[in-house]
């Protein structure tokens, strides 16, 4: 699937989950940690770029060539355990088996032409998803809390919150609205 539509189906994926979570206070602080430690995981990755720039090595980088998404994926499923239902764990399965592995085809791809030395000596001591436990390959970049900023993950990070204010509050609200 074309990695154009992954933040529209992102969108729509996003209010599925809504309208198809059965959350519990119990549900939540099962996925809370889960979801909290994908962000830690992306705010992580997301301090090591300098997209288009640079060739991102170090930190999570050494453990797997795609952390944002390890961390995106841990973030999603805390979500899903958060929201207490299989059908939202579907849900999240389908748009990330749909998307990711064509995005991160084409990443690497771009990636490999920009910086083709480095990105070849990386992606042979690296996996492309699946994280490895002992660092490996070149490791030439370095965390740097202004590039999580420049980089926008400020977003993600502020929108756990709320989203687990939202879930936390959705049973009340449909009790409210009769539904």
């Amino acid at each position: 699937m074309p990695s154009r539509y992954r933040v529209p189906a992102g969108w729509a994926v996003g209010v599925l989950v809504f309208a198809l979570a059965q959350p519990t206070p119990r549900s939540l602080l099962l996925g809370l940690p889960l979801a909290v430690l994908g962000e830690a995981v992306r705010i992580w990755a997301s301090g090591h770029i300098e997209k288009t720039k640079r060739l991102a090595t170090g930190g999570p980088y050494a453990h797997s060539r795609n952390p944002l998404y390890v961390g995106s994926l841990l973030l999603a499923l805390g979500v899903a355990v958060a929201c207490a239902s299989p059908w939202v764990v579907l849900a999240v399965a389908a748009y990330f088996l749909a998307f990711y592995p064509s995005v991160m085809r084409e990443e690497a791809a771009f990636l490999a032409g920009k910086f083709p030395e480095e990105h070849a000596a990386w992606a042979s001591a690296v996996p492309l998803f699946w994280p490895r436990l002992a660092p490996g390959g070149p490791r030439s970049s370095r965390f740097d809390r202004t590039r999580v900023s420049l980089n926008r993950e400020w977003r993600t990070a502020a929108s756990l919150p709320l989203l687990a204010a939202l879930l936390l509050a959705l049973p009340h609200l449909r009790r409210a609205l009769g539904l």
